[in-house]
């Protein structure tokens, strides 16, 4: 188990165009770029099997329109946070989904309450056996219970690791393609620091996925608590700009897990 903060230098790999991702502040710290020629991506050297997951960052200032920066097999599970840009004095928009036995197109929509450009934000992902939840900032914006026991898909089988890029998506990323990258702002940076990584890793002990004793998998980390379920209702009342279970269009019958609630 993984339980110290986690450096760039020693547990991730650039995956994409190295000389448009910069290591600062001793390594402890990476500057991301984006402009005309290329994006960027790095990734975890190991993947994980239940645990949390968690960075500060801080996101493209100002006209960010069109950029994108995201967590991303036949059947795969994967948990995404993905920051859609916006325009100069519009919200940002954090897309969360979640893949479970190969099946996504489970996007759910924020806006943030704050500016994530001024200033580092922490954001979160404790994925466990009892369910999944993306936090900003320790307020919970997202659930996904486990119940397989309904015969709805949970992802528990497949390790993950962590990914992230920064790129071009203006043919949908922010007010569904309408806004288009000004490139005349470019470079478009963004800021890491703060990795932590804490989780079952694979190769590893084949018992520790399945340890109870593991801190994650404790009592106080099986449902919210009542002041992160006041937080997670203020949020999805007052922030939540799209969620998948509520769009008739796509789905007329209600998804059977957006009937599970918290």
């Amino acid at each position: 188990v993984s339980g110290r903060p986690a450096t760039f230098l020693e547990d991730f790999r650039i995956t994409w165009s190295d000389s448009h991702i910069k290591q600062i502040d001793g390594g402890r710290a990476i500057q991301l770029i984006l402009d005309q020629n290329s994006g960027c991506g790095f990734a975890s050297k190991r993947r994980y099997l239940f645990g949390r997951v968690s960075m500060k960052i801080r996101l493209i200032p100002g006209d960010s329109a069109g950029t994108m920066n995201s967590d991303t097999d036949t059947v795969r599970d994967e948990l995404d946070f993905e920051f859609l840009g916006n325009r100069t004095g519009q919200p940002y928009t954090v897309q969360t989904n979640i893949y479970a036995h190969g099946k996504g197109d489970k996007e759910q929509r924020v806006n943030l309450w704050f500016d994530p450009a001024a200033d580092f934000h922490t954001y979160t992902i404790m994925w466990n056996h009892h369910h999944i939840v993306f936090y900003v900032d320790e307020v919970p914006i997202r659930v996904y219970k486990n119940n397989e026991a309904k015969n709805i898909p949970y992802p528990k089988f497949q390790p993950m690791g962590v990914y992230s890029t920064l790129w071009e998506a203006d043919d949908w990323a922010t007010r569904g393609g309408l806004e288009k990258i000004d490139w005349s702002k470019a470079p478009f940076l963004a800021y890491y620091k703060d990795f932590d990584i804490e989780g079952c890793p694979v190769p590893g002990p084949a018992n520790c996925a399945s340890n109870p004793r593991n801190w994650w998998e404790g009592t106080a980390y099986q449902a919210l608590n009542a002041m992160e379920a006041r937080r997670y209702r203020w949020v999805r009342m007052n922030h939540m700009i799209y969620d998948y279970c509520t769009d008739k269009s796509r789905y007329p019958v209600t998804p059977p897990e957006c009937m599970a609630g918290i």
